[in-house]
């Protein structure tokens, strides 16, 4: 299971820090090659983050950080990646993650 995967099966079992740690290491090796990609990873680490805050109460901090994710979305609608197809299942997962945390208003 490589990086992507990973991080996804842990925003499925709602581990958002360890999908947050996961990424991080895959993004520090692509800015060194695909600033466009590795920005979208960056994103997808913030909106696993803003969870993460948000399931911690830090709810201010959450919406801040969840704002950084939303900015990266449209690098994702502009390019075509190798892992495109897992990035929207990536993207589309913590989306629903934030709308579940939202509606439990912890």
């Amino acid at each position: 299971m490589d990086c992507l995967d990973s991080f996804i099966q842990a925003v499925r079992e709602d581990r958002f820090v360890e999908a947050h740690e996961i990424l991080e290491e895959s993004w520090k090796e692509l800015k060194k090659s695909d600033m466009t990609e590795a920005n979208f990873q960056k994103g997808l680490i913030n909106g696993a983050t803003a969870i993460a805050l948000y399931i911690k109460g830090k709810k201010v901090q959450a919406l801040r950080v969840w704002t950084t994710f939303e900015k990266y979305r449209d690098i994702l609608k502009q390019n075509e990646f190798k892992d495109s197809s897992r990035y929207k299942t990536a993207e589309k997962l913590l989306d629903e993650k934030y709308e579940k945390y939202n509606q439990l208003k912890i």
